[in-house]
């Protein structure tokens, strides 16, 4: 007959770990316009057609057609650089 072990014995046992030492679960930031998040649409900016190579006019979601650059593609990772030239977009459009 086979022999049972105490209940008391730990050796088998996998080790617990505290709480304060697990790493939390980290989640995508999603779709957005905000550093960190990926881009829902491509964002492009037309540039001026008097030869300086200035953007100008508002960022649209389609290539404007002409010169244009293109700020972000969809999908890509919204960064500081991409919100800076955004928000100037922004500012620039809300100005006129």
């Amino acid at each position: 007959m086979a022999t049972r072990k105490p209940a008391a014995d730990t050796a088998d046992t996998p080790e617990q770990l505290n709480p304060a030492v697990v790493r939390t679960q980290e989640y995508a930031a999603g779709q957005g316009w905000e550093v960190g998040q990926t881009a829902p649409e491509d964002a492009f900016r037309a540039l001026d057609a008097a030869g300086t190579g200035e953007p100008t006019g508002p960022v649209v979601h389609e290539h404007p057609g002409g010169y244009a650059r293109q700020i972000v593609a969809k999908g890509g990772l919204v960064t500081e650089g991409v919100k800076r030239e955004l928000d100037a977009a922004e500012q620039s459009s809300e100005g006129e």
